[in-house]
């Protein structure tokens, strides 16, 4: 059977490629642990959205393939096999910086290999800071099986009671409250649960402790809630959050040496079967590996970037406006930034500050799909509300893994007096959109910030992402029409510039690129260059393909799963599929069409998925000023001139790193924002 390309082992491809960050060594040490920590905190997020939705769909007894041709237990079986490569891959890189940290100066430790005098300091540190915080429990007739939340790191101990023949189940939970590493000495460190396995005789006196081992359980993350039947959706999401800590169970990690009676206790408690187990041979949860990137040692780590403040918001400073105003910028001309090259606190964050304090601004209406729980932007929204101006805010309570946060800027906004709505039934708002009234003079103006990431100061230092500064009236009305869609005040909708989902985004797409398609039939040179994180909506993937086989020249920069292949016998060389890898997330999505009548270039939210395009609220918007557009397609030039962090995907569904000639697409466009604010 031919089958199509596994959008899970497409993102399992994705995560081989972050792998490999952590063996290279061009880079610092600690920015290698870092590259680790990331790779081992996406698994645990794979297994527990995208494997428990698999593992859902076989106890549902769903048998019919997918759309790559798989039934849900073959994708289920190769899944196992991809993740036990990554896992062993993963354990080696582990092996590898930990020797090299050592020659650093920061050994990891053995219990074992410590001396009576560290052993000494450990244990009067155990007892002050660790035994305090420890709950041990036992499993017998009167104790049942702890409820056991996902991705903690848990002791399964066996015990049997002095004079007592009969072997009993005991389970320490890990704390994390005062981190996984412990450091003594000049440095040296231990991992916690070897020091708290090395003092279980203070947990359980009275009894001998025959083994004790590691394990961890990974739950499903996905929040069922039934957005038509809760008749508060704020609720709803704060009881599936507290539910989400004990979905079924969807894997059990356990190590090599765990013995088989252990096993079978914990398998007949979590009431799973042995198809859930991953024997990890090494350490368990290698997101320890992130703890390790933050240790003071600056100089293991790259020196980190400053962004830059934009030339012309620097310019615009003033004694009345010391950081900048950001209105007069506007005023003179769209503006785009380019983060985190260029600083969000500076821009993004600074104009929602100024809008605050202004006693012209009438209104602020904004998203917020993942605003981080220390983000500033909220707390200038509830400024804005105290100052008497009217704040519109959609807060989408729905944005995995960020709910808790979301809610408590929710509550907070409400509190104030926001006018909070938590979008569209049926559908995640995920644009990233914002619209300020101003009087000036006799008349309102309307400025507008437009980006492909989120309010959330903290992803704008790690992510890549630009945004759309302007005051053009077109986009301004758009952006009108899409927040009254938000609140629920209108139900039609007239876009004349932007494209949005689900309403028109996928037909306007799909039209652009048979519109070429044809073009490139009738001898005309055409292009597509389209950087998205994610190419798997099977309609997209047809259209791209035979637009390449019509002659379009198409170039794909797409960072993680893709379901696109080339083929040299169709596509001859016009379809050229990448991935940059490298010092910050990219995230941005930008969407280039050329052909004989010009070229058109969009910015947005969307990726060519079909949540995206069919089950979410996205927006791509228009870039046009001269000086937008010429900064865009430098972007997109630099991207597909990278050879030290991309990899070019075969025919064969397989990706391969470029030959490293030197040029970084990350440092080249640090060097342009240099220049540019020089300049």
């Amino acid at each position: 059977m031919n089958h199509g390309v596994s959008r899970e082992l497409s993102l399992l491809a994705f995560n081989a490629r972050v792998l490999t960050e952590a063996s290279n060594h061009n880079r610092p040490l600690l920015d290698r642990f870092r590259f680790l920590g990331i790779v081992a905190s996406n698994i645990d997020e794979f297994y527990g959205v995208r494997v428990a939705g698999i593992h859902d769909q076989l106890v549902a007894g769903v048998r019919t393939p997918g759309p790559d041709g798989r039934t849900p237990d073959v994708q289920l079986a190769l899944i196992r096999e991809a993740t036990a490569l990554l896992t062993e891959s993963s354990q080696e890189s582990w092996e590898e910086l930990v020797g090299e940290l050592r020659a650093a100066g920061l050994s990891l430790r053995r219990w074992v290999d410590l001396d009576a005098a560290e052993q000494s300091i450990l244990t009067e540190r155990f007892t002050r800071e660790i035994f305090p915080v420890l709950t041990p429990l036992a499993v017998d007739s009167g104790h049942p099986f702890p409820l056991i939340s996902s991705l903690s790191l848990s002791l399964a101990i066996r015990i049997r009671p002095h004079g007592n023949g009969e072997t009993a189940l005991a389970r320490v939970k890990i704390p994390t409250i005062v981190g996984r590493m412990v450091q003594f000495g000049n440095g040296d460190w231990i991992l916690m649960e070897e020091l708290v396995a090395a003092h279980l005789d203070h947990l359980f006196p009275g009894t001998e402790i025959l083994d004790a081992h590691l394990f961890r359980v990974t739950r499903d993350a996905d929040l069922d809630t039934v957005e038509d039947e809760a008749d508060d959706l704020l609720e709803a999401i704060e009881e599936g959050l507290r539910q989400r800590r004990f979905g079924s169970v969807v894997r059990l990690e356990v190590g090599a040496e765990m013995p088989r009676e252990l096993l079978d206790m914990l398998l007949t408690g979590l009431e799973i079967t042995e198809n859930e187990v991953q024997v990890v041979e090494g350490i368990i949860d290698l997101t320890v590996a992130l703890q390790v990137a933050s240790l003071p040692r600056p100089d293991l780590r790259a020196e980190r970037w400053q962004p830059i403040t934009p030339a012309r918001i620097a310019a615009s400073a003033s004694i009345d406006a010391p950081k900048g105003d950001l209105f007069q910028v506007i005023a003179e001309g769209d503006l785009l930034v380019h983060h985190p090259y260029e600083s969000f606190e500076a821009s993004v964050d600074q104009l929602f500050a100024q809008a605050a304090d202004d006693p012209d601004v009438l209104s602020i209406r904004s998203t917020l799909y993942r605003t981080g729980a220390t983000s500033s932007i909220p707390a200038h929204l509830i400024r804005a509300v105290h100052a008497g101006k009217e704040v519109v805010v959609l807060v989408e309570l729905k944005a995995r893994f960020d709910e808790a946060a979301n809610i408590e800027w929710a509550r907070r906004l409400e509190e104030a007096g926001a006018h909070v709505v938590y979008g569209v039934a049926g559908l995640k708002t995920h644009c990233k959109a914002s619209l300020i009234a101003r009087r000036e003079g006799s008349s309102i103006r309307r400025y507008v910030h437009l980006s492909t990431g989120n309010y959330n100061p903290k992803t704008a230092r790690g992510y890549t992402d630009i945004g759309l500064f302007t005051l053009n009236d077109e986009i301004a009305t758009d952006v009108g029409v899409l927040f009254n869609f938000l609140t629920g005040a209108a139900r039609s909708s007239a876009y004349q510039r932007l494209l949005v989902a689900p309403d028109h985004l996928r037909r306007e797409l799909r039209g652009r690129i048979e519109r070429l398609t044809e073009q490139a039939r009738s001898g005309a040179e055409t292009s597509i260059t389209i950087k998205v994180n994610a190419l798997i909506d099977p309609e997209m993937i047809e259209s791209l393909d035979r637009a390449a086989e019509a002659g379009v020249s198409v170039d794909l920069v797409v960072r993680g799963m893709c379901g696109l292949l080339p083929n040299p016998e169709r596509h001859a060389a016009r379809l050229r599929i990448r991935s940059v890898i490298g010092d910050y997330l990219e995230h941005s999505r930008i969407y280039r069409f050329a052909g004989p009548h010009g070229i058109e270039i969009y910015a947005g939210s969307a990726d060519l998925m079909e949540r995206n395009l069919d089950r979410r609220v996205e927006v791509l918007f228009p870039l046009e000023d001269p000086e937008v557009c010429r900064r865009t397609e430098e972007i997109l030039r630099v991207l597909l001139a990278d050879t030290s962090n991309a990899w070019a995907l075969q025919p064969d569904g397989a990706w391969e790193r470029l030959a490293d000639t030197g040029v970084s697409s990350f440092e080249s466009l640090r060097k342009a924002a240099i220049s540019a604010a020089q300049a």
